[in-house]
């Protein structure tokens, strides 16, 4: 199976207890996340939520199946595009605790199947998507401490 893998990380000013409320509060995504613009669902183990992502001026809807929510920690999904095999993906969203007051946020997508080595493309601007809603991220989190 043909394999590969995007890692991002940022490291955020605020409580992981903050970090997580700006992360798990979908309905205010429209307001801050340029890339994962609207989630429909609610997050939780064996829930099959929608996600609205824009990359590169183009809206994609995806249907991943939440498979761990760990408060203040952890959010996981996966799904695949059309039927599994041809392009799947897990992602997940890691809050590790620096300190007390700051943490380090990791977005790290791992995709398999038979049509990965043709969407290099869309990888690239799906790593650059990540690292915008990183720095969003930031920002929300520092600011409303």
């Amino acid at each position: 199976m043909i394999r590969k893998e995007i890692h991002t990380e940022i490291a955020i000013n605020a409580p992981a207890s903050r970090v997580w409320e700006v992360l798990i509060d979908f309905e205010a995504y429209q307001q801050w996340n340029p890339f994962i613009r609207k989630i429909d669902g609610v997050a939780k183990p064996g829930n099959r939520i929608s996600a609205q992502m824009h990359l590169d001026n183009r809206r994609m809807m995806l249907h991943p199946d939440v498979l761990a929510v760990k408060p203040e920690k952890e959010l996981r999904w996966s799904g695949h595009l059309y039927v599994p095999g041809i392009f799947d993906g897990e992602h997940c969203f890691i809050i590790e605790p620096l300190n007390e007051n700051q943490v380090l946020f990791i977005q790290h997508e791992k995709f398999n199947g038979l049509l990965v080595p043709f969407f290099t493309s869309i990888l690239a601007v799906t790593r650059n998507g990540f690292e915008e809603m990183n720095r969003a991220l930031k920002e929300r989190s520092e600011k409303e401490k």
